[in-house]
């Protein structure tokens, strides 16, 4: 019978993660490891037995939010057949994604170029929608790889604007900049529109159980 998970450990080492994110938000990752466990409120000889540097903390914070970040984009994408619709609908929701947790999508908009080519999360979901609707005809683009970065780019500005003006409707801005994707990428205007104004799922609910999947923070 296989070993059962100790929730003590659990809590633990998503404490640790949990500070983590919290000093890459702030942007403080040159601090000692005592403070980060007193900001986690656990004890210094806990650390240890999750991590044995701070960079591999830090890294395993980032994979936490990258990891979130993707269950939400497979959830939100299942069962859909046209992979522009695919490729639209994960747009949409990672543009949503930086108002419903704000604080992670500060951790992936403070470590955004380098998170460009991630193995986790937005780069190889995104790099695949696109080579699908590549192959299936439903993009016109000559260098997937190229039409990517512009996604990339496109996801990162979004983000950095929507914490900028708290006020400006996040599905809205997302939602248009989707479109001007499709368009960019040959989708027609008209079917374009409609592409990114179709309903999503409830994305509370979607995001409760990625959360549950992932430990990630509120």
């Amino acid at each position: 019978m296989a070993d059962s998970v100790d929730p003590r450990r659990v809590r633990t080492r998503a404490a640790l993660v949990a500070a983590a994110q919290t000093l890459l938000v702030q942007d403080r990752t040159n601090v000692s490891v005592l403070e980060i466990t007193r900001l986690a409120g656990v004890g210094l000889g806990s650390y240890y037995n999750h991590f044995d540097s701070k960079e591999s903390l830090f890294a395993s914070a980032i994979d936490n939010v990258l990891e979130m970040h993707g269950l939400l984009m497979d959830r939100v994408t299942e069962a859909i057949d046209d992979p522009a619709e695919v490729f639209a609908r994960a747009f949409r929701l990672t543009g949503r994604f930086h108002r419903l947790i704000p604080s992670a999508s500060q951790v992936l908009l403070r470590r955004g170029l380098e998170l460009i080519t991630a193995p986790h999360g937005l780069a190889p979901r995104a790099m695949r929608d696109i080579e699908n609707a590549v192959a299936a005809g439903r993009f016109s683009v000559t260098d997937p790889e190229l039409a990517y970065v512009a996604t990339a780019g496109a996801s990162l500005a979004l983000g950095q604007l929507l914490h900028a003006q708290p006020d400006r409707d996040a599905a809205d801005a997302a939602d248009q900049l989707a479109a001007d994707l499709l368009r960019m990428f040959g989708i027609p205007e008209d079917e374009a529109e409609e592409i990114c104004a179709r309903p999503l799922p409830d994305l509370d609910e979607l995001m409760a159980v990625a959360l549950a999947d992932s430990g990630q923070m509120s």
